[in-house]
């Protein structure tokens, strides 16, 4: 009985200005297995997850689907080492698995466009799936079907991720934004997003600082994390570079001088009021694949 095991990685987006458009692939893992069943059976998360609406479920139902196929049972297991509700792409993780798996057990047919477009009829937007199907940085657009593309990336970034014990929902981070941004705003990020596509490809330190600057989603989020104000003041002594990650609540410090690692996991617990994970990645060039 064949079995299949996908691992994915975690992914940032946005990206201080690139909103709903720029993403990174991450090394952090989520991983799930396929085996044929005589039924559904969902192990490895809490029970109110391992039903229908399971998302990697959900995927691999409408991967089915796309290759006219009936669903068939399935037994999944989720071993997830990407914490859920911060703002490090959890579920799209279990998407591009869900998807990725109903393809590696029934002929591979879907190519990574047609994959990238069932996980996105779900999600909503492309700015995760992008990096977790295809690896590296991205930047995606819906034009009637998702777009992605990758960009060059400087070998050198480290992705410090900040992750707080609290978790903060995405609706909740996108109902705090306005409807309506003043002309000059949008000008402001488009500029700033183009020269942040160049920092990371040069590894440009001073000119990532400047381009991660954004008016669109981050001045309305902030106020949503405890401790962000102190924890900017940190990096930015530091000459480190940040935004965050996602809706949040983690926040993605970008250095490529390892002592910023160190400096932060000494400094943080004396001016947080809650418990910051300071977790050193690297971006992958790997999207989501098949585990030998």
């Amino acid at each position: 009985m064949k079995k299949v095991t996908v691992r994915v990685p975690a992914t940032t987006a946005n990206l201080g200005p690139g909103f709903d458009a720029f993403g990174c692939a991450l090394s952090m893992y989520t991983c799930v297995s396929f085996e044929p069943a005589e039924k559904l059976l969902i192990t490895g998360c809490e029970p109110q997850y391992a039903g229908e609406d399971n998302l990697a479920y959900r995927a691999y139902c409408d991967a089915l689907q796309a290759m006219n196929l009936p669903v068939d049972g399935v037994h999944i297991h989720i071993d997830a080492q990407i914490p859920i509700g911060r703002g490090l792409g959890s579920s799209a993780a279990l998407l591009a698995a869900g998807a990725l798996g109903a393809n590696l057990l029934h002929g591979e047919t879907l190519t990574t466009e047609q994959l990238l477009a069932v996980t996105t009829k779900i999600e909503g937007h492309p700015d995760n799936l992008a990096p977790a199907l295809m690896g590296g940085l991205t930047a995606s657009m819906m034009e009637g079907e998702p777009v992605a593309v990758n960009f060059p990336l400087h070998p050198d970034w480290i992705f410090v991720a900040l992750i707080p014990d609290f978790p903060l929902s995405t609706a909740f981070a996108r109902s705090v934004l306005p409807q309506q941004l003043p002309r000059e705003d949008g000008v402001y990020n488009i500029s700033h997003a183009a020269l942040v596509l160049k920092a990371l490809e040069t590894g440009n330190e001073a000119l990532l600082k400047l381009a991660l600057q954004d008016k669109v989603h981050q001045p309305y989020r902030k106020s949503l994390i405890t401790d962000y104000d102190a924890i900017a003041a940190e990096v930015e002594a530091l000459g480190a570079s940040m935004c965050i990650s996602g809706a949040g609540p983690t926040l993605l410090c970008l250095t490529k001088n390892e002592e910023v690692v160190r400096a932060l996991a000494e400094k943080l617990p004396a001016v947080t009021t809650k418990n910051w994970r300071v977790v050193p990645l690297k971006a992958v060039a790997q999207g989501a694949a098949a585990c030998e």
